[in-house]
């Protein structure tokens, strides 16, 4: 038997809903009528929560018809109807539960290659291209490459597939111009229903609405360590899973799948002594848990203050230098959720199995806003895969703030450019004072030192005086030394820039008139981007002599001991002609690679100045003491 049900929702607030044959003593009887007179049933079905039961869930009304078979031709007695629930629009009402509940089903991995033949849409017969993709609620913008009408982007990005059967990925590209409007080239469209998963396929497609065409590589790849569950049900506390997930993250397989890197356990457990967000001095409080573009949601506690979710949440780890953010949302049935509180958490700082009590903070991560968040978190990963992953491109956000002109965020760069050239400049001067002979003692030893160095001087000696630089801070800092120093510069004008931030919010309307010189704008936030960008490298080089990040500094120890071994036992014209025949055959090896530079990737994962504060925890609430994991004994 079928039973075709169509079901109008009518849901206040977001659910997880399971029809189960026999589940309602109701929707039983009904189904016994219907089997009587093979006739439509209307069913209204109302929704409640035995915790809060004063509370109005909505309701589900269902239309219910049972038939026989065409092509059965026995007679069947009503005890023994068998019969399955199918709903007539499934795949789209799966598809949105998962939504919902941001669980996704697999992983859709595009790499943007290049175009070709584009359209020229500037006046000197070139264009600017970029690109915008769009799957469901998902977005990802490519890079600009300027004037060209052949453009080679070689980028990787990962959006999530919730649709059982596929979805539509919708391709456009544009010109960037400046003060205007950006230009449409054309569009194109992906079927992801036509692909099979698990290869990867090489899509050159034709632009509609305008002329050229792009080259893709599109993988679709199962997702099956991405989960959500009740406190009472995770996988470290069963003592076999727990074991099968150490064995898939063991030394032995450093070499397999080298795309998971580890695994993370969150378990979001409550909330403390909330900011009230509603006028009734209550807040509706969910929680958001992102890595990455990794996102998920729990459930939302109402007219709380102090909310528990004993949630559990599993995420793949594919760099274990990301960032784990958490956010404390207020639900608003009229418009967007407003902000309580975030915190951002390095896996690289996580104690595993400690429950800590976080305090939560703005918006900016610079400064508490009100509360606590109990976090219990556990990160499971293999260091060999973490190392190599190291020295491979970072992944991008596919969910990025614009950028934005600001005169505190600008000047705060300049100043962060400026003690950086400082540094070059004060080392100069040094250098210069040996020359002069201001100190005769410390010229004499600098001469007698350039004499030996020079005289006995050998390539290996480099990465051999970095790695000196590194162990000699390192001892500095086991025996009690430290020489790093908090920023409070920095800090002090991140919380100015959050207050500038208010003000601009507020006066945004007032002060319209700046949105109209576009020109002007882009350039200072370019010039903006580039202070923060050079900035940045100044100070994740020193954070990295400064063990900033003691898995980072002590890879580069690695490193540079391998270099140093190479360049001492191998001549530097056959590691020179190594390098070089690599380059020139890159191309022809894999003519699809994206294009890295392991330095610069290896510095990309070690915090600035600005995201040492950020990443910071700040000091807890006496009043507020978190509580001891309690272990449970298996069995």
């Amino acid at each position: 038997m079928i039973c075709k049900i169509l079901c109008t929702f009518k849901i206040d607030h977001f659910l997880t809903l399971r029809l189960e044959t026999g589940y309602n003593q109701y929707l039983k009887n009904t189904i016994n009528v219907c089997l009587l007179f093979l006739r439509p049933i209307d069913v209204t079905l109302r929704l409640k929560d035995p915790h809060y039961p004063d509370h109005d869930l909505g309701t589900i009304l269902l239309s219910v018809l049972l038939a026989p078979k065409e092509e059965q031709k026995e007679v069947v007695t009503k005890s023994r109807f068998s019969f399955y629930l199918k709903f007539q629009t499934q795949s789209l009402r799966l598809s949105d539960l998962h939504r919902k509940s941001q669980l996704w089903r697999g992983i859709v991995s595009i790499t943007l290659i290049e175009g070709r033949e584009l359209k020229a849409m500037d006046a000197n017969g070139l264009s600017d291209p970029y690109v915008k993709f769009r799957l469901g609620h998902q977005k990802y913008k490519s890079k600009i490459v300027p004037k060209t009408l052949n453009p080679q982007w070689r980028e990787q990005f990962d959006l999530h597939l919730y649709e059982e059967r596929g979805g539509i990925v919708d391709i456009t590209v544009w010109d960037k111009d400046a003060g205007k409007r950006d230009d449409f080239i054309g569009r194109c469209l992906v079927d992801l229903s036509t692909l099979s998963k698990e290869q990867t396929h090489r899509l050159e497609l034709q632009l509609e609405e305008g002329e050229g065409c792009l080259v893709l590589l599109v993988t679709l790849t199962a997702s099956a360590t991405v989960s959500i569950s009740d406190l009472s049900v995770n996988s470290l506390e069963d003592q076999k899973e727990r074991e099968e997930i150490l064995k898939r993250y063991s030394p032995m397989r450093m070499f397999h799948n080298m795309k998971d890197v580890g695994f993370l356990q969150v378990k979001v457990i409550r909330a403390e002594a909330l900011m009230a967000a509603d006028v009734t001095g209550k807040s509706d409080p969910f929680c958001v848990v992102e890595l990455n573009n990794d996102r998920l949601l729990t459930h939302t506690v109402y007219k709380n203050l102090n909310p528990e979710w004993n949630k559990v949440f599993t995420f793949n780890i594919k760099d274990i230098h990301s960032v784990l953010e958490v956010t404390v949302y207020d639900e608003d049935r009229d418009r967007s959720a407003d902000f309580l509180g975030k915190v951002a958490i390095p896996l690289l700082s996580i104690q595993n199995g400690e429950q800590k009590a976080y305090v939560l903070k703005n918006k900016q991560l610079t400064g508490p806003t009100k509360g606590v968040i109990y976090l219990e978190i556990d990160v499971i990963f293999n260091a060999v895969k973490a190392s190599i992953r190291t020295l491979m491109p970072k992944e991008q956000k596919y969910i990025e703030e614009e950028n934005r002109l600001s005169k505190q965020l600008l000047l705060r760069n300049f100043i962060r450019m400026k003690r950086c050239v400082m540094v070059l400049i004060n080392a100069a001067y040094y250098v210069n004072s040996c020359f002069d002979w201001d100190s005769p003692t410390r010229s004499l030893a600098a001469f007698v030192l350039f004499l030996f160095v020079v005289w006995n001087f050998e390539l290996y000696m480099a990465p051999l005086a970095l790695l000196l630089l590194l162990a000699w801070n390192y001892f500095l800092i086991i025996s009690g030394k430290d020489n790093r120093q908090h920023d409070t510069v920095v800090e002090d004008m991140l919380e100015d820039e959050e207050e500038e931030d208010d003000r601009d919010d507020k006066d945004s309307e007032k002060k319209g008139f700046m949105n109209k010189l576009y020109a002007i704008q882009e350039v200072c936030v370019s010039v903006q981007n580039v202070l923060d960008e050079v900035a940045s490298y100044g100070e994740r080089i020193k954070n990295t002599f400064n063990w900033t990040v003691p898995f980072l500094s002590w890879l580069a120890i690695v490193a540079l001991s391998v270099f140093t071994v190479i360049l001492y036992f191998i001549p530097l014209r056959c590691i020179v002609l190594v390098w070089g025949i690599n380059k020139f055959t890159k191309k022809l090896r894999s003519p699809y690679a994206i294009d890295n530079n392991e330095l610069l990737d290896f510095l990309s994962r070690v915090p600035s100045d600005v995201q040492v504060v950020q990443y910071q925890e700040l000091k807890q609430d006496p009043g507020h003491s978190p509580s001891k994991r309690k272990k449970n004994n298996p069995g």
